[in-house]
């Protein structure tokens, strides 16, 4: 790709942009959110045309017409949001488009074969070809977007932050099938924030700011710290704020959590502290906190917020209203209402503090989500904007602002630097404290182990549905919090919850 450009309105996306991958190595590509990445990536796949530049696969020039016509050239891409189809099957998902035989003819028997064989040979899963993708968990449904690529026989393969909702196993599984490809010639694009990846698998990597390209490595030949200070233009003070928390009273505590999928006798979160929550992929820490919020059903023995008891909530409504909210994993499932601007977005928690007599101040409205907008830097022209527009770091502000302008006594927070680059995540990092400083209880659900150690004063330790440790700050180290989390070690014995 040589000097590729892209303008939306207002925002240059592109800015003569280059990037080269050679057959049989992966190239990871990294910067922050709205560096360009995405952008990259949807123009190498049809989905936008350039306003300039040129795209040469195996030294010819291509124009690409849509993704269809990718996929002819041989170029498959695993994005980061998902992209399948809840009421299909498996098989249909995998193979959608390319189920016919040459009579015309839909071939249900060999896609559902042929979708087995690549997800017990390959992936190493044992998912039935014929279940409904909507009954899948988040982790598997990536999977299913990575088989569908796999199925392609592609020559070029990007996949966009592929690991952010899969365990330690299926992450060794996907590098593996990475390995395999390199193998075969494939030409691999790598797009991950999560730099500690990068050292299993990266032969060169590509930093992108403000839609310009800035270097390109060896990846053996340059480190973490260099490709931060890259990435963000800047040096980082640290990977995580040191600030020192004031702990105060308890500000939130629910026990005898029980349905289904968890069975958790206590949580609880004091004023200015927060409380990690680790655990692998399916050991019900989701599950527990939309308990709470009221999101999904459950018998909850005793809520307590601020020192006021309450039923457990009928409804997420009830929850805000209450001073607990949620910034959800799956912000554009959950999160936000993609249609709606930016502006709406964010004031839609927060309608009756911006209404008078039940008709919005629509000065009022538009002067609370500017000032967000500022104070979270999220990088718009206009709060006018749709919000399905945005990067997803830049989505996931949104959120919080969104939040934060309702007022809260209780912030869970789910994943909250999921698909978030690094300088992004130092910035959400510095708002948690911000919060904490102003007593806000928080409990910060988290995959990534430091994130886990770095931020929390307190971690509880989930495993099939049930809190298997209570880790006090000094406690605190991956090690044994991978042990509890594994069944390593059993329930710890002083654990209170």
């Amino acid at each position: 790709m040589c000097g590729i450009s892209k303008q939306f309105p207002g925002v240059k996306a592109l800015d003569g942009l280059s990037l080269d991958v050679r057959a049989g190595e992966v190239h990871a590509l990294v910067g922050e959110n709205g560096a360009g990445k995405s952008t990259l990536i949807k123009v190498l796949y049809g989905i936008y045309k350039p306003d300039a530049g040129e795209i040469r696969i195996q030294g010819k020039k291509v124009n690409i017409e849509d993704p269809a016509h990718a996929g002819k050239l041989g170029i498959g891409v695993v994005f980061q949001e998902l992209n399948v189809c809840p009421h299909l099957d498996v098989a249909n998902n995998i193979f959608l488009g390319r189920m016919k035989n040459r009579h015309g003819v839909i071939n249900d028997r060999w896609a559902v074969e042929k979708a087995r064989e690549i997800l017990q040979q390959m992936l190493k899963m044992d998912i039935n070809p014929q279940r409904l993708v909507a009954h899948l968990s988040i982790a598997e449904q990536q999977m299913i977007e990575i088989a569908k690529v796999i199925s392609q026989d592609c020559k070029i393969v990007v996949f966009d932050e592929p690991t952010s909702s899969l365990t330690n196993n299926e992450i060794d599984h996907l590098f593996e099938i990475i390995t395999q490809l390199k193998k075969r010639g494939v030409g691999i694009i790598y797009i991950s924030h999560r730099l500690e990846e990068l050292d299993r698998i990266a032969d060169r990597v590509t930093v992108l700011r403000d839609g310009k390209h800035i270097k390109t490595m060896c990846y053996a030949q340059t480190t973490k710290e260099e490709l931060v200070s890259l990435m963000v233009g800047r040096q980082m003070e640290g990977q995580f704020p040191q600030d020192k928390r004031a702990i105060g009273e308890t500000v939130f505590c629910a026990r005898g959590i029980r349905n289904e999928k968890v069975d958790v006798k206590e949580i609880s979160v004091r004023a200015g502290e927060i409380v990690g929550i680790s655990g692998l992929v399916g050991s019900g820490r989701t599950e527990t906190m939309r308990a709470l919020f009221g999101a999904d059903k459950a018998d909850i023995a005793e809520l307590e917020i601020c020192g006021k008891a309450h039923k457990p909530f009928q409804s997420t409504r009830q929850a805000i209203q209450a001073g607990l909210v949620y910034v959800t994993e799956d912000r554009k499932k959950d999160g936000l209402a993609l249609g709606l601007s930016i502006q709406e977005n964010i004031n839609i928690a927060s309608l009756e503090k911006l209404s008078r007599h039940g008709v919005m101040r629509e000065k009022q409205a538009r002067h609370n989500a500017r000032c967000f907008v500022e104070s979270l830097s999220i990088k718009t022209p206009t709060t006018d904007k749709q919000t399905k527009f945005l990067s997803g770091g830049n989505q996931q502000k949104v959120i919080l602002a969104k939040w934060l302008s309702c007022g809260m006594k209780v912030l869970i927070f789910d994943e909250p630097t999921r698909g978030i680059d690094v300088g992004a995540k130092y910035e959400i990092y510095k708002l948690m404290n911000r919060l904490s400083a102003q007593g806000v209880g928080i409990i910060m659900i988290s995959s990534e182990l430091p994130e886990i150690i770095g931020m929390s004063d307190r971690v509880l330790v989930f495993r099939g549905g049930r809190v298997t440790a209570e880790l006090q700050c000094e406690e605190i180290d991956a090690e044994t919090i991978m042990q509890y989390a594994t069944g390593v070690k059993q329930e710890k014995e002083k654990c209170i919850v």
